[in-house]
């Protein structure tokens, strides 16, 4: 059975504060080391009132000094916003920290809206398109031997390893040029995904980190007891998708019963496309659209998000998760 691992954005929910927030992610990865969860990734994002991740490097230190041995990542580092020398030192920094726990995750995009992107203060000419040579900077800052003459220090040797993220064709190419791991954001943009794999999968090429393709997909999970509460709790992240669409980010809200009835027909069609990757369920339930989707993508490791209010609830559907994947691990060994 491939691995599951978690994804978490450190979610402010209404009428909390971020200090909540990172103390529930770190129980949360607690839970989830103990559970079997490969590795535990924050997202970094700006600017949003329900995520508590942007500081993506500092979240991890938190996580990574609380558990002992769940892989602790960045799902991921927006290249874009940062001088690859100061990813280099961070990482380096958590990878001396943190021996072979760590792993970073790179992508393309701001993580923010332009504005946003502008304050952050890179440099004013920043752009994506500069993306492919900032991570054969990066690369460099954490190799042995480094060309550049500026060295990263922690950094020079590291052996974090590296991942492409993407949601479209790009990161799959440039993933597959570089012999790089590649991860993509199924869990709310799956328009491009089985374009995106086929790329990858066909147009690798071996590197020191990577002998052949390794493929994340992002997935949601809302699971519970019964399927009528898990439909129930997935209406925060419903909510929270069409709020952030219709310009109207905030905090995630509470579940809402018939929510999915006071919408048109337009905002049904936009969830059902950016959330169409997902298991909404009981353990049954789960497991099955669990094995559909693994079998229809040929997934190497999934990342599960679950975006609900109620810490407990939320826990509880890791928890049932875990245990979908432990059954079907059993019986794939014939046990």
């Amino acid at each position: 059975m491939i691995p599951f691992s978690i994804l978490d954005l450190s979610p402010i929910a209404e009428g909390s504060n971020a200090s909540v927030s990172f103390r529930n992610t770190l129980d949360l990865a607690q839970h989830g080391e103990r559970w079997g969860y490969q590795r535990y990734w924050l997202a970094e994002h700006h600017g949003m009132p329900g995520i508590a991740s942007a500081a993506t490097a500092v979240v991890m230190a938190h996580v990574a000094g609380g558990t002992r041995s769940i892989r602790v990542g960045a799902g991921g580092i927006m290249l874009p916003n940062h001088a690859p020398l100061v990813i280099a030192e961070q990482f380096g920094t958590l990878e001396a920290l943190f021996p072979g726990r760590i792993d970073l995750g790179l992508g393309r995009a701001p993580g923010s809206d332009q504005t946003t992107a502008r304050a952050l203060r890179r440099n004013l000419d920043s752009n994506a398109d500069a993306f492919p040579q900032d991570v054969l900077e990066l690369q460099d800052y954490l190799s042995d031997s480094p060309r550049q003459r500026v060295l990263a220090v922690p950094g020079k040797g590291a052996k974090v390893p590296l991942w492409i993220l993407g949601s479209s064709t790009f990161g799959a190419q440039l993933a597959a040029h570089l012999g790089l791991p590649f991860a993509f954001a199924s869990h709310f943009a799956p328009q491009m995904m089985q374009q995106a794999l086929s790329l990858y999968r066909a147009n690798f090429q071996p590197s020191a980190q990577l002998a052949q393709p390794y493929v994340m997909l992002g997935f949601n999970v809302f699971a519970a007891d019964t399927d009528a509460e898990a439909h129930f709790r997935a209406t925060s992240m419903q909510q929270a998708f069409v709020n952030l669409r219709s310009g109207r980010p905030g905090q995630l809200p509470p579940p809402k019963a018939g929510y999915l009835d006071t919408l048109g027909l337009s905002e049904r069609a936009m969830l059902d496309s950016v959330l169409s990757c997902s298991a909404i369920g009981a353990p049954a339930t789960v497991s099955r659209q669990l094995q559909e989707f693994i079998a229809r993508t040929g997934a190497d490791e999934l990342m599960i998000t679950s975006q609900i209010y109620e810490h407990t609830q939320r826990l509880r559907s890791y928890e049932i998760t875990a245990e979908v994947r432990q059954s079907l691990k059993r019986a794939q060994a014939g046990l």
